[in-house]
């Protein structure tokens, strides 16, 4: 009881004594999120947003392995918001499920980028949880390719990565993100949950279009 009361004084010393830009920064990752749920083009611009603040944060604390997802987050956000956002005379990339070719490529993206970021955070940096931190990464990864290319179970991914990253946040004494993270992996369970809505939305308007 008395490590929990610590832990709930320790959080809201430090929500409390959070600065301005951390707080706009997990205002915009929220934002972001909650967009990415309904399927809207606008949670790139307020993911990028995030994502530079984040960098900021990062930097600050010395947590440079962090910086290094985040510059993914940053490449594959760029690259999603312009592969998503519906162009004159083109139509918009519609949510779908992975393909075989989706789920080998997700699948590779973890097996050369886990031992990769482990093999850099053990000799490159003095991480004290490199496996644990190469996990998260790895997995957000293939998360965010899947999520630029529209696949639905980019939720799936992103969530194994939050499972894993709310501890390790904690540990790392970053209570604000860890929290942020939580509702990161709550929204996603709905998220999962409206792109299945729309893809099968999507399935019978086809059908009923060919009748």
């Amino acid at each position: 009881m008395t490590v929990l009361v610590n832990w709930l004084s320790e959080l809201a010393d430090q929500v409390l004594h959070t600065p301005a830009l951390h707080w706009v920064g997990v205002i915009c990752g929220v934002v972001q999120v909650l967009l990415a749920k309904a399927n809207k083009v606008l949670l790139y611009p307020f993911g990028v947003a995030s994502i530079l603040i984040t960098i900021f944060v990062l930097y600050e604390a010395g947590l440079y392995a962090e910086i290094l997802l985040n510059l993914y987050y940053l490449v594959m956000s760029v690259f999603g918001w312009v592969y998503w956002a519906t162009r004159k005379g083109e139509t918009p990339v519609k949510a779908a499920y992975s393909t075989g070719r989706d789920w080998r490529i997700a699948a590779l993206i973890v097996a050369i980028g886990f031992p990769l970021l482990y093999y850099a955070l053990i000799h490159l940096t003095d991480s004290t949880v490199p496996a644990w931190d190469a996990w998260v990464s790895a997995t957000a990864w293939a998360g965010m390719w899947l999520l630029a290319k529209r696949k639905i179970e980019n939720w799936i991914l992103l969530n194994i990565s939050n499972a894993f990253a709310i501890p390790l946040l904690a540990y790392k004494d970053l209570y604000l993100y860890a929290l942020l993270t939580l509702f990161l992996f709550i929204v996603a369970i709905f998220g999962y949950v409206e792109w299945r809505r729309i893809i099968r939305r999507e399935d019978y308007s086809k059908v009923y279009r060919q009748t």
